[in-house]
């Protein structure tokens, strides 16, 4: 069969007119949709090209202490004056920016977090924080993570610049790693890879679904005994001279655990389980441990300090889990912590934990009302976690030879009324404050009624 697709001069003419107008439909569009994603996703900024010195502003350290009309300078990126503003030599800087009045705070640090591993809940596709089996200690979150997440330029609003991706389920959940909430692409976020391992330690209470209540777990033995021969099997494959030729990823992977080399993660909240991991870990000379989700820590703070166990408090904003416990228990026990001597820091693990990151600074600030100092709060969302994540020789709090990664607020960042974050810096790099939310804001500020 043959087709004829000659065309006439007129015809010829007019399918010419009509390509033309379909290419620059097309590329109206293109250029348009171009500008809209632009607009919903700030580009990464650029390194750090010329010095930096901001002045009058109340600086907080991070280390507890805060300094009134201070200035603090950086240049590629790290911090070189940190100090009063009157002994400051400004000659030595080449952008100087006023902030009288306004707040200096470290970048904010949100631990055990899922941000970037699931963008939509109700949207399997986006969701990357878990993987199929009970023991995965070989999986690495991080390469799950999506740097250009919306949610993560709304929660840079709040001063919440770096993060703890943090996988979730089965025994062994696997290892996180941090980042930076400013980049290209999961290498380019790293801060510190594969930082540790993460352990759900087994429950010992469980939800029965034909009473509809709770009940002991019958397994909760069972299930620590299965941790063991887990551990018993790792170790006995590393000692295996021979074990290249059968290569087990799992056990492989258990390695910087056993030899004690990165941070165990153990996920525990009552105060069984926490005694239970506790013990299971000097026996089995498990060290560097960190306390996930404690809720129960408080109850044990000698055990912990004894044991130099710090703990990742979970979400201040809740209930109490037992009946005859005080209404506002969740609010204090980060006071109780800090009196006890334990190093801990605040986590946000919950519902909506991705979007609701943002909320961390206020977390600090619920408990700034019920016993914190100021400064003391700032501390369980900076510096203590950095401490805990290993990371505070380069972040955490303001000081010389330190990353340039802190932000200006013309409030009280820990307070939801005043806070207004108006410039971040990421390594020096001066971060694009804009978003999809702030966009949709101002479109609509603009509705004539």
């Amino acid at each position: 069969m043959t087709w004829n697709f000659s065309l006439n001069k007129t015809q010829s003419n007019t399918y010419i007119i009509d390509m033309k107008k379909t290419i620059l439909l097309l590329l109206s569009i293109f250029i348009t949709s171009t500008q809209f994603l632009q607009a919903q996703i700030p580009v990464v900024a650029k390194a750090q090209s010329e010095s930096i010195l901001i002045v009058g502003a109340t600086l907080h350290i991070g280390t507890g202490k805060k300094i009134i009309d201070g200035a603090i300078g950086f240049d590629n990126g790290v911090i070189n004056y940190v100090g009063s503003d009157t002994q400051v030599d400004r000659q030595k800087y080449k952008t100087i920016i006023d902030a009288k009045n306004k707040h200096i705070y470290p970048a904010f640090i949100a631990p055990n977090s899922t941000l970037g591993l699931m963008e939509i809940g109700a949207v399997r596709a986006t969701k990357d924080y878990r993987e199929v089996g009970f023991f995965n200690p070989h999986i690495r979150a991080i390469v799950a993570y999506n740097a250009e997440s919306k949610i993560t330029t709304t929660v840079r609003s709040n001063g919440v610049l770096m993060g703890q991706i943090t996988p979730r389920g089965g025994r062994i959940s696997g290892q996180s790693s941090i980042v930076q909430f400013d980049a290209w692409d999961w290498e380019d976020a790293i801060v510190k890879e594969d930082d540790g391992m993460h352990l759900n330690w087994p429950r010992t209470r469980k939800w029965d679904y034909e009473t509809r209540k709770m009940k002991d777990n019958e397994d909760y033995q069972k299930d620590i005994d299965e941790i063991e021969d887990f551990i018993k099997k790792s170790r006995a494959y590393l000692k295996d001279v021979n074990r290249k030729k059968s290569v087990n990823l799992r056990f492989q992977a258990m390695n910087s655990i056993l030899e004690n080399n990165k941070n165990l993660y153990l996920h525990a909240r009552d105060v069984r389980q926490i005694i239970d991991a506790v013990s299971f870990c000097q026996t089995h000379k498990l060290k560097n441990v960190v306390l996930v989700s404690a809720y129960d820590a408080w109850r044990v703070a000698d055990l912990l300090k004894d044991n130099n166990i710090s703990v990742m408090l979970p979400r201040v904003h809740g209930l109490p889990h037992r009946m005859d416990e005080d209404i506002d228990l969740p609010y204090k026990m980060a006071k109780k912590l800090q009196d006890a001597g334990v190093l801990f820091c605040l986590e946000n693990q919950g519902d909506m934990a991705e979007m609701n990151t943002r909320n961390l600074p206020f977390l600090a600030g619920t408990c700034v009302a019920y016993g914190l100092t100021v400064e003391e709060a700032i501390a369980t969302i900076s510096l203590n976690t950095a401490k805990i994540l290993g990371i505070d020789d380069l972040y955490g709090s303001l000081g010389t030879g330190k990353k340039a990664s802190l932000f200006i607020s013309t409030g009280d960042a820990l307070d939801m009324l005043t806070n207004n974050v108006e410039r971040a810096f990421i390594d020096g790099r001066d971060v694009d404050m804009n978003n999809l939310q702030k966009m949709l804001y101002e479109k609509f500020q603009k509705r004539v009624k």
